[in-house]
């Protein structure tokens, strides 16, 4: 069977974001994949309601799904992505982060949280890879949580990221098209995409430049300050993305690096493992509150204070 690669935008219809992403595909299609493309702003996704009855059940060992399935199209596009090999998703940043179509979509994954379902037993694993092109006007300054919002969504869906592109100072309608370099890096992405699922599981690794981010183990540029855990672990610096835990340090010429410690990566939620110690924390937190009857009488006394308080609206 061929190889399935399905790509998800995220912007304005033929302009940088789709350009790029294109691109991309056209190589893993040459190389004999079979490609799928959607762009998000053709669907109807509806907001997270946060209910948390999906995660409730999970913790319970039950899949109860979203109570949302069948009142938008996030299901439909779901049922394809998790037949994947590879997705390489392309997103507009506006401010900083990544555009609020994709974080929409990205928000309704809990749902599908693979690392819980398949702890409960509800599915069978699968390995996917996947590549991430963020698009903005500005340098990384004003994109600066732009891949790292990406990243931060890939792991819910059991992505394995093997290369980022960042691309910067595009604000024009298709600009990136008057740089050959971009355009050339978008397709070896694609390339990339190819390599790794064709690599097999255990000896898939990072593909884009060894030395992007501050992150050794998932190139995220977003480092900070380690605080105590719920269960007591503790690390004196955190990376933002997926969570290893070790220290700043200063090689001899000066330059400072983040070096992950021995059991830094005991939470690392870009592995099934580490994703399901996240399952035991929901399971602590909520069933602390749920199992205690006591806890609804007093949240329903003070509750009733802060629901007659209304103020004035727009």
């Amino acid at each position: 069977m061929p190889v399935k690669v399905m790509g998800i935008a995220a912007g304005r219809k033929n302009s940088n974001n789709e350009i790029l992403l294109k691109e991309a595909l056209m190589r893993c299609e040459e190389a004999g994949a079979q490609v799928t493309m959607i762009n998000l702003k053709d669907y109807k996704i509806l907001d997270c309601t946060g209910c948390t009855s999906c995660t409730m059940g999970m913790s319970q060992g039950k899949h109860v799904g979203c109570v949302l399935d069948g009142q938008d199209d996030k299901k439909k596009i779901m049922d394809v992505m998790l037949q994947q090999d590879a997705v390489i998703f392309s997103v507009p940043t506006y401010d900083l982060m990544p555009a609020s179509a994709f974080v929409t979509f990205a928000q309704r994954s809990l749902s599908y949280e693979t690392a819980f379902l398949e702890t409960i037993g509800a599915i069978e694993h699968k390995d996917r890879v996947a590549g991430l092109i963020a698009v903005g006007g500005s340098t990384r300054s004003w994109q600066s949580m732009a891949l790292e919002g990406l990243q931060a969504a890939m792991f819910t869906t059991d992505l394995k990221v093997v290369d980022m592109l960042l691309a910067t100072r595009v604000p024009g309608m298709a600009q990136c098209l008057l740089d050959d370099a971009l355009i050339a890096r978008a397709g070896k992405l694609g390339e990339h995409i190819m390599e790794a699922v064709h690599t097999p599981v255990k000896q898939r690794r990072w593909l884009g430049e060894e030395d992007m981010g501050w992150c050794p183990n998932c190139h995220s540029n977003a480092l900070v300050l380690g605080e105590t855990q719920w269960d007591g672990l503790y690390y004196p610096v955190e990376c933002q993305v997926c969570g290893a835990g070790g220290t700043l340090e200063q090689a001899a010429d000066g330059r400072w690096k983040f070096v992950i410690q021995k059991d830094g990566l005991l939470k690392d939620r870009t592995t099934v493992a580490g994703r399901a110690k996240h399952l035991e924390e929901i399971a602590h937190t909520q069933g602390g509150f749920y199992s205690n009857p006591q806890n609804h009488k007093i949240v329903q006394e003070k509750l009733a204070k802060y629901k007659e308080k209304q103020f004035p609206a727009v």
